[in-house]
């Protein structure tokens, strides 16, 4: 760490400190407002004074240390929870707009509750960005009475409910919701054509819980709002036809992966296989692209797309595996060229996925809130990431009670087989004690090939994966019972709470004895944030524990980034000993956080010019549907009908530039600049465009004002819509999956075809 960075850290942790003294000076104060010996209507009354007091103009910051008083007492009375000093301060921070890091178990669902209840007085409402419809739910259940007690309202939703349940929901006072559900149902509003369908009101502040994982992982992922899938037809046997070539061609010396395996290429034998089992010619040629571009994706899904690490198949149907929790990613599909390619490698039917309406990222969509602020347990490692992106600053917030769990050093191994032995003897001489552990492996196939291996040896254990979801809850609760093994992917690495004993007091003092939870993960995660998550399963609330990573030089990161050339170590069973292994893996991490956070600031590149585009279209949209721009019904519907039209057709022409932009490297133009060139001259048609066919389409009404007319001349919403998100890891830079061979063969074509007679 060079000296520059190191007087960086210094800084940052003296003003942590600096932050957190003022915290705790004005979290005095609000425990200096007494308030037990006022009656219930007195309380009552005081949020009905501090509610009048914002909605007239007063500051929230002047009203903070007595709503907080009124909050702190409402929940000892309604709740019978007192919160610490340290929650009062994780809720003054996330007031001030900051990201706190709140380790596990400190109890980030009641320090939300202060800042909500404080920005709500204003009756402009509040968003609590939950993990899951659980959470949304339990969450908004359990806190609840604070709210209603203090005169406020608050309300959850829930995917499928209904259009006025949803309405009702969001006008609550506060409403917990996934970020998914909120974005989905903030495109439905985009594309409604009544006011009366909207649901979302203006949004004002926002509490985005696990913020790591929203605001960084899956910041970049596109939730979209499609027409009902058609049929592909006859392009299902093409499908096919693609995957049984990529088969053939996925031999060793057919192919190449760029320098981390994140793009897999023809070389120059793989070329001239392919073009003789498509029979195509020239597999290069402009006529032949739609070849190429089905043929890479054919290859993608044969030689990248793993069952049982990226998807499984269930039912007859493709779930992906979100690499980041380890869980089925509900509603995912892939960019679809490569959903069919990969529903064609496993031998089943796809559909096309239907015009896309609409579009946003999670990034995108959460930046439309005025104030944003976040919990996580993982925040600081990434914290460089949250203020380049969000303009958030971090603020770690000290556990209540000291974290004395014992994190081991890594135990590394020369090759897969002496990590699982290794593995294996330290479960099974753990278990015999009959303390808890906690095992996160890298996959489900990973999982099963150790729970079979711990069967063998007579250890006893519950798996927990995205085959068996279904059952998560019954295993998490007893996962720190005496004797308990439990061996998950991710899905026990975040947002679950595994307490000593299964909650039994008598057994909770047993495990302590023993150690606490005992954490084992089988890999490191590109991130260390996940990492962290998985440690953070144990130890919680002062709680006794350990953690240690077992990793082998044959794990998939090791290969991909080339540790196994670096670290040349004789084969042995036993782990190598040297800390610099150890210090190598880390900054590997560090490494691949960095590579990660420049692709998503290139990707944002690309879609934030799109973004700013939809933005003005829909303030226009927004404009006509409220009917501050014109008066006449008619009008209204057709200049609303043809901006969605045309809106759809620019996305269409969005993705189509997108998949072919990177070529404009070859030619030594920028591709971002010919990309943002390209999209402006086709969103600068778009206002002419409606004008045209809507001037056409009112005189074909000739003024009517009957919407069955407006019905005959189609002028409705889609008879049924669905949403859904993309799951574009596999979308990075294309520049790197071009070979010298592929770009020879680019500039003969562009020379050949300039002298073609």
């Amino acid at each position: 760490m060079n000296i520059a960075v190191k007087l960086m850290h210094k800084f940052k942790d003296r003003d942590n400190q600096n932050k957190l003294k003022v915290y705790q000076d004005k979290a005095e104060l609000i425990r200096k407002r007494n308030l037990e010996a006022w009656d219930d209507q007195q309380l009552q009354a005081e949020s009905l004074r501090l509610k009048k007091e914002a909605k007239s103009g007063t500051p929230l910051d002047e009203l903070l240390v007595d709503a907080y008083a009124l909050v702190c007492e409402a929940a000892k009375r309604k709740l019978g929870l007192q919160p610490y000093d340290v929650q009062i301060m994780a809720a003054i921070a996330l007031h001030e707009r900051f990201l706190i890091e709140q380790h596990t178990g400190e109890g980030k669902t009641l320090s939300a509750v202060m800042p909500a209840y404080l920005n709500a007085l204003t009756g402009e409402g509040v968003h609590v960005l939950t993990f899951n419809d659980y959470l949304a739910n339990r969450d908004a259940e359990w806190m609840g009475p604070i709210y209603r007690f203090l005169g406020l309202t608050v309300n959850s939703v829930q995917a499928g409910m209904s259009l006025s349940e949803k309405r009702e929901a969001y006008d609550a006072d506060i409403t917990y919701v996934t970020a998914k559900e909120a974005g989905f149902d903030y495109l439905r509003d985009t594309i409604a054509l009544n006011e009366a369908d909207t649901v979302h009101r203006p949004f004002h502040y926002v509490i985005v819980d696990e913020a790591d994982s929203l605001l960084l992982d899956e910041a970049r992922v596109p939730l979209v709002i499609a027409g009902e899938p058609g049929s592909f037809g006859n392009d299902g046997n093409e499908g096919i036809r693609f995957a049984e070539v990529a088969h053939q061609l996925s031999q060793v010396e057919y192919y190449d992966f760029d320098e981390f395996m994140r793009n897999v290429y023809l070389n120059e034998a793989g070329s001239a296989k392919a073009e003789s089992l498509l029979g195509c010619g020239n597999l290069y040629e402009s006529h032949n692209s739609h070849l190429l571009m089905s043929l890479n994706c054919a290859l993608h899904a044969e030689l990248l797309l793993k069952n049982d690490v990226d998807y499984i198949v269930r039912d007859g149907n493709i779930e992906l595996i979100d690499e980041y929790t380890g869980r089925v990613a509900e509603n995912r599909h892939l960019p679809e060229g490569l959903q069919a390619a990969l529903a064609a490698k496993e031998g089943l039917l796809s559909k096309a996925g239907g015009k896309i309406l609409g579009t946003i990222t999670l990034q995108h969509f959460i930046s439309l809130y005025p104030r944003i602020c976040g919990m996580t347990a993982t925040a600081h490692a990434s914290a460089m990431e949250f203020e380049d992106i969000y303009v958030l600053q971090v603020v770690r917030i000290p556990p209540n009670r000291p974290n004395i769990r014992i994190d081991y050093p890594h135990r590394i191994y020369t090759h897969k087989e002496a990590k699982l032995k290794a593995l294996v003897q330290e479960i099974s001489s753990v278990h015999a004690t009959g303390r808890p552990i906690l095992i996160g492996t890298s996959s489900v196939e990973e999982s099963d090939i150790l729970a079979e291996a711990l069967a063998v040896a007579d250890v006893p254990c519950h798996v927990l994966n995205a085959k068996n979801d279904a059952k998560e809850a019954e295993i998490i609760a007893k996962a720190g019972e005496i004797g308990a093994v439990t061996v998950s992917t991710n899905m026990a690495g975040r947002g679950v709470d595994i307490r000593l004993g299964g909650g039994n007091p008598t057994q909770t003092e047993v495990v302590a004895k023993l150690g606490g939870l005992y954490v084992i993960g089988t890999h490191v995660n590109e991130s260390m944030r996940i990492d962290d998550q998985l440690r953070g399963r144990s130890g919680r609330q002062g709680d006794p524990g350990a953690s240690a990573f077992f990793v082998s030089l044959e794990d998939e990161l090791m290969l991909r980034f080339g540790i196994n050339k670096v670290i040349r170590a004789p084969r042995q069973d036993e782990a190598l000993e040297e800390s610099v292994f150890r210090s190598k893996i880390t900054h590997i991490q560090r490494v691949i956080m960095g590579q990660n956070f420049d692709i998503c600031q290139e990707l944002n590149c690309y879609s934030d010019m799109v973004e700013d585009q939809r933005r003005i279209l829909y303030e226009e949209r927004l404009g006509i549907l409220k009917g501050e721009k014109l008066m006449s019904p008619s009008e209204q519907r057709v200049r609303l009908f043809y901006i969605d039209e045309f809106w759809a057709d620019h996305l269409a022409y969005v993705s189509y530039l997108r998949e072919g932009i990177h070529l404009e490297s070859l030619a030594s133009r920028n591709p971002i600049d010919e990309f943002h060139v390209q999209i402006t001259q086709a969103y600068e048609q778009i206002p002419a465009k409606i004008n045209s066919e809507s001037a056409i389409m009112l005189v074909r009404l000739g003024g009517s004002n009957d919407p069955a007319k407006w019905e005959k001349f189609g002028l409705k919403s889609p008879t049924s819509t669905r949403t859904y998100i993309i799951n574009d890891q596999y979308m990075q830079n294309k520049r790197s999956s071009w070979t010298p061979v592929t770009v020879m063969a680019y500039w003969l074509r562009k020379i050949l075809g300039r002298y073609s007679i």
